[in-house]
């Protein structure tokens, strides 16, 4: 049986618990983007599911030893690592710096109200369906993605698991994404909706 490494490193320092926060939730958005759990992880890195678990939470300040371990598994090296996690996310995104996304067959337009960055596992998305728009997604880009639908105009239809959800306006629909989704403008005038995504 493989033995695990059991991290005793001290509580992080006030001065470098921000930038703990942000390694910890670019530890887990990695983990996440690869569909591991921790006792998966633990199995490949060598460092036990309850120490894994501190570092994603930043109840510890990882060393440099369990950061080596976790690179090899991520391929990457440590360098890369602490660079995608040294700058702040901007605090103030402007209206004209939302990137916005068309999708001009389906009738579909994505505005990215606060983009996505490794420091932070939580983005808030604009959603406009014209009438009669339906998107199919087979599958979420990470599995357990939890979203927050909530209808700002118009009526909107949300499949999920094989259940079908009527939202209108003011409505919200809360869920973890685990297979397939559709999204279908289910009024006469477009749907306009706001959604809340966030990392496992």
């Amino acid at each position: 049986m493989k033995q695990h490494i059991v991290e005793t490193a001290p509580e992080p320092d006030p001065v470098d618990s921000r930038l703990d926060s942000r390694l910890g939730a670019r530890l887990a958005a990695l983990r996440a983007e690869r569909g591991w759990s921790l006792e998966e992880l633990a199995e490949r890195s060598g460092v036990s599911r309850s120490t894994l678990s501190r570092a994603e939470r930043a109840e510890i300040s990882p060393t440099a030893s369990l950061l080596n371990r976790l690179c090899h598994v991520y391929g990457r090296t440590m360098s890369q690592l602490l660079s995608e996690v040294e700058a702040e996310p901007a605090l103030l995104v402007r209206a004209a710096e939302q990137p916005v996304w068309e999708d001009r067959a389906s009738g579909f337009v994505r505005r990215s109200v606060s983009p996505p960055t490794p420091g932070l596992r939580g983005e808030l998305v604009e959603g406009r369906l014209a009438a009669g728009a339906d998107i199919a997604y087979d599958r979420p880009p990470v599995p357990g993605l939890e979203q927050h639908i909530w209808v700002l105009a118009g009526a909107l239809q949300v499949t999920a698991q094989d259940v079908e959800h009527d939202l209108e306006a003011g409505d919200c629909l809360r869920l973890r994404v685990w297979g397939a989704t559709r999204f279908r403008c289910a009024g006469p005038d477009e749907v306009r909706y706001a959604l809340a995504v966030v990392l496992p």
